[in-house]
């Protein structure tokens, strides 16, 4: 089902299966100049993508079929750029972690304020877009990188950088020599603030490593300040 709004504005899929919920959250989002595509069921949502990307995701995680972290783990594997808000009763510390390690880049508590969760998708489009904005090549140890289309190129090889591998990087990149604590990341970069244990930061080190580095075992870049977090030397 496609609910129209402005042609300008980004449009948002939405996958839910209450009723309830994805009525509010559409006349809301559509109040907000919104273009909103609603799905009931994952491989619908997914489905959908065929016909254009969204400029944001809202997936709920218990979904009939295919579940939420399901959709959301294909939707970072094949369109990395799309940013994912997870709608979800489900309040644990573990389920928090466990969303945020899948590569979701928000996360709201059912049941949440209509005008809260139109802020986040707000706050979530504006960072995007402010990567998408950095212009520019950054070079350093054979590699050459740029953040605004999220390319690395390498031994004559074109890798494509994930939108969060991308914005870590360029947090780091930004601050050469400076010790990045991991919570500072997490805020930053996810918009988290930091009140859980995750290791959301360090996969991603550990992933832009294999990109980067010539031997990720022996990073020369990407340095870890053992006790803090991160550190860049170019």
């Amino acid at each position: 089902m496609t609910n129209a709004g402005a042609e300008s504005s980004p449009t948002i899929l939405l996958v839910e299966d209450d009723s309830t919920i994805a009525l509010g959250v559409v006349r809301m989002l559509e109040m907000e100049g919104f273009t909103v595509n609603h799905f009931t069921t994952g491989e619908e949502g997914l489905a959908s993508l065929a016909d254009g990307l969204p400029g944001l995701a809202l997936l709920d995680w218990m979904l009939p079929g295919m579940d939420g972290i399901d959709v959301l783990r294909t939707i970072k594997r094949e369109h990395p750029s799309v940013p994912v808000i997870m709608l979800t009763a489900r309040i644990s510390e573990q389920d928090r972690v466990r969303g945020l390690d899948a590569g979701a880049d928000d996360y709201v508590v059912k049941p949440f304020s209509l005008r809260e969760l139109a802020a986040r998708v707000r706050a979530r489009l504006r960072t995007t877009q402010r990567m998408a904005k950095r212009e520019g090549w950054i070079e350093f140890g054979g590699v050459r990188i740029d953040l605004r289309h999220r390319i690395l190129q390498r031994d004559d090889q074109e890798i494509r950088l994930t939108t969060h591998e991308a914005g870590v990087l360029g947090y780091l990149v930004a601050r050469p020599g400076q010790d990045v604590p991991r919570d500072e990341l997490l805020e930053k970069v996810w918009g988290y603030v930091p009140t859980i244990a995750t290791r959301t930061v360090d996969n991603q080190i550990l992933k832009l490593r294999k990109k980067i580095e010539e031997n990720p075992n022996d990073p020369r870049h990407i340095l870890t300040v053992y006790g803090t977090g991160y550190r860049f030397e170019p």
